[in-house]
């Protein structure tokens, strides 16, 4: 079995990663922060919005059953990606939408969807999500991991929207 990584940043990350660890192909999630510029950040560090630093998903998947094309377009499904810095009532750069892609293929893949889904004008505004070579995950504390799972009744704002996208 072939599996790929990638990071993605789609606001408070306990929604999001319970709605990723969901799709068939996905085998593994876990919870951390990507993008910054402080090495070993925890969740008090980068809720202040100083360490640059995304709320992020670690998404492993098995290709034969999950494209990366296919993650993305659920992945876009589960958040507003045209809003900066911003998911319902998380606001800060650490809520941002992002893709810390781990191979050039998945930059060049994500960019040109973005541009697709941009100019079908499927969604009212035009996509911010950034997409960036991935170079540090630093995990989030255990009590986060699988936070939904733990808590079910815990805060999301996260849901699969109603829009039709296509690659």
């Amino acid at each position: 079995m072939s599996h790929e990584t990638v990071f993605l940043a789609g606001g408070c990350y306990w929604g999001l990663e319970d709605l990723l660890s969901k799709i068939p192909g996905v085998v593994n999630t876990s919870v951390g922060f990507s993008g910054g510029h402080v090495k070993n950040v925890g969740y008090r560090e980068v809720s202040t919005g100083t360490t640059g630093h995304a709320e992020t998903v670690k998404v492993v998947f098995e290709t034969h059953h999950l494209s990366f094309l296919d993650l993305l377009l659920q992945f876009f499904k589960m958040h507003d990606p045209t809003t900066l810095n911003q998911q319902g009532n998380d606001i800060g750069s650490q809520y941002r939408s992002a893709i810390f892609a781990t191979t050039q293929e998945q930059i060049l893949l994500a960019e040109d969807l973005i541009k697709k889904i941009d100019l079908s004008g499927v969604l009212k505004n035009k996509i911010t999500t950034e997409v960036n070579n991935f170079w540090a995950f630093f995990p989030a504390e255990e009590a986060h991991q699988k936070y939904l799972e733990k808590y079910p009744d815990g805060y999301t704002c996260h849901y699969i929207r109603n829009v039709n996208l296509a690659a």
